[in-house]
């Protein structure tokens, strides 16, 4: 039995849709883990300064595993493994080893000098905390300095498995993160208050990493004793990695700054704005992380293999189906954003006026979802075929736009509208992530051409229309299961929103199947139904993106 699991983990997938589906399906678990973690901290603390405090410390650590981590393994590190791959095995597994080494010495480097330098960092996080709540946060952020370690190291080995299509195994690894983090919350927490939060985080790292050694190890992949920090793929790596790094620290000054900002406005906004953001990535990261994270690794060999027309065709499919799931995806959760946040975090603590405040940020935050899901499968387009500049002047000019609308809009409605100031906030997440997109579409269409750009409008325009006609069936169902359901209760509010979720489900397949979308052909419907109608699997022009035929 052990075994047969063990096979389980490591099979390996040879589709872009089947990696993605495997991907979402348990990104969507890991983030339904994450919606028990918030639903619990907003029970057991409320929109309260010590989460305040809490979600202040972690932004220092997480900008250590966004710079050193994200920007290294996610840009880099494949395509240049792959170019080792493809002429010399044993040369590519010394790179990696390589890779993996210099990777904890900068990241046990650079977390030292930033836990020595926590108090100044704190307060360009947090400069509307009182000297009692700064302390505190340095404190808890010099903990959490241990999970960037972990997850550096646990990054680095899901890039490499995900370079031999094992995307089964990395995806159930923020699973085990989130369930470390709950451990800390209904265990450690009851004892020792927000430092067991800060414990849990720890025990979550440490789990993202384990679930995936023994799969590592089934790669070929071993320790070696290297640390060359003049070898060629590390340099050029480097040189990949800079500009990437660019670009997101860009995002988490943008991250920081909003922070900042809602440390200034009345306690609890900085809980609220991340509860409603934590949501924002929950479709986020199901479809536009799922997909860019299955077609970046295909993309890159076939540009690696000078197979330019074969990297478009995954890219433009890439593009459709994330459209097909995560545009009705955001219609939805517009739809439902007060029965989500009622479902999710109205216990405990959390008021009816924090609930309502978070479920209009959520609202906001809806209408950009798309654009934040397609952004990271634009940017890992260029990642394939090496070109880090451009994304990064793209990203730096929106975090200045980002800035910029967030203090315009803060100030505006807390000057001249009833409204809370903190909506300024979503609202211009959402204005900035759509320039962002569009920019990288004008400018990819430059760099590449044509990559199916009249077939991309056409699915969106469908997608569009077949979401919108559902939307209306989610109000119907509302309307109806308020009459069978106690909304007023959490089991009856959450069948009533299961049940009006689900007929907008099934209405917009119904739509986008009559439209003869063959975006639908993923869902693995029978080829007898879908050959009747029409619809073919576009993913048969191509075949399969593993490594297994060649390695």
């Amino acid at each position: 039995m052990f075994g047969a699991l063990i096979r389980f983990l490591n099979q390996r997938s040879q589709r872009i849709s089947s990696a993605a589906l495997i991907v979402a399906f348990f990104s969507l678990i890991s983030r339904l883990f994450g919606l028990w973690r918030d639903r619990l901290l907003a029970g057991q603390f409320g929109a309260s300064r010590t989460l305040d405090i809490y979600f202040a410390a972690f932004k220092v650590p997480d900008l250590v595993y966004n710079l050193l981590i994200v920007g290294a393994i996610s840009s880099a590190f494949i395509p240049i493994f792959y170019e080792r791959l493809t002429k010399d095995k044993n040369e590519a597994w010394q790179f990696a080893a390589n890779v993996l080494n210099v990777l904890i010495f900068a990241l046990i480097i650079f977390s030292a000098v930033l836990m020595i330098f926590a108090p100044q960092l704190i307060n360009l996080v947090a400069p509307g905390f009182d000297s009692a709540s700064k302390e505190l946060a340095i404190k808890i952020s010099r903990i959490l300095f241990l999970s960037p370690l972990l997850l550096g190291i646990s990054a680095f080995a899901a890039a490499l498995l995900q370079a031999f299509s094992k995307f089964l195994i990395t995806a159930l690894a923020p699973i085990f993160y989130n369930l470390g983090i709950i451990f800390g919350i209904v265990y450690l927490t009851p004892r020792y208050g927000i430092w067991g939060l800060a414990h849990g985080v720890i025990i979550g790292a440490l789990l993202h990493f384990l679930i995936q050694v023994p799969a590592l190890a089934g790669t070929g992949f071993r320790l070696r004793a290297l640390l060359n920090f003049k070898e060629s793929g590390l340099i050029k790596m480097a040189k990949l990695w800079l500009p990437r790094t660019l670009s997101l620290l860009a995002f988490q000054i943008n991250g920081v700054f909003l922070t900042a900002i809602a440390s200034i406005l009345a306690t609890g906004s900085i809980a609220i704005f991340h509860f409603a953001d934590n949501l924002r990535w929950v479709p986020i990261g199901i479809v536009g992380i799922a997909f860019s994270t299955a077609a970046f690794p295909a993309m890159s060999l076939s540009y690696a293999q000078g197979k330019k027309d074969l990297f478009l065709k995954r890219f433009s499919l890439a593009v459709k189906q994330a459209m097909f799931i995560v545009i009705p995806l955001s219609l939805f959760i517009f739809a439902l954003r007060a029965q989500i946040i009622g479902i999710v975090l109205r216990t405990g603590n959390f008021s009816v006026q924090d609930a309502r405040l978070t479920a209009a940020m959520l609202g906001i935050f809806a209408f950009g979802i798309f654009a934040a899901a397609l952004f990271p499968i634009f940017t890992r387009a260029f990642f394939a075929f090496q070109n880090t500049r451009t994304p990064v002047i793209i990203n730096v000019v929106s975090m200045v736009i980002n800035i910029v609308l967030a203090v315009v809009f803060v100030w505006f409605f807390s000057k001249y509208t009833s409204v809370s100031g903190i909506l300024g906030l979503p609202l211009s997440v959402v204005i900035s992530s759509i320039i962002n997109v569009i920019w990288h579409w004008i400018d990819l269409k430059k760099h590449v051409g044509d990559f199916g750009i009249n077939g991309i409008k056409k699915s969106f325009l469908k997608i569009l229309v077949a979401g919108a006609i559902a939307v209306a069936f989610i109000y119907l169902g509302l309307y109806i299961f308020s009459f069978i359901f106690n909304m007023t209760g959490v089991i009856g509010l959450l069948l009533a929103t299961l049940g009006a979720g689900s007929l907008g489900v099934i209405v917009y397949l119904l739509v986008v199947f009559a439209f003869g979308m063959e975006e639908i052909s993923m869902l693995n419907i029978p080829a007898s139904l879908l050959n009747w109608r029409g619809i073919e699997n576009p993913e048969s022009e191509f075949g399969g993106h593993s490594l297994d035929d060649q390695y």
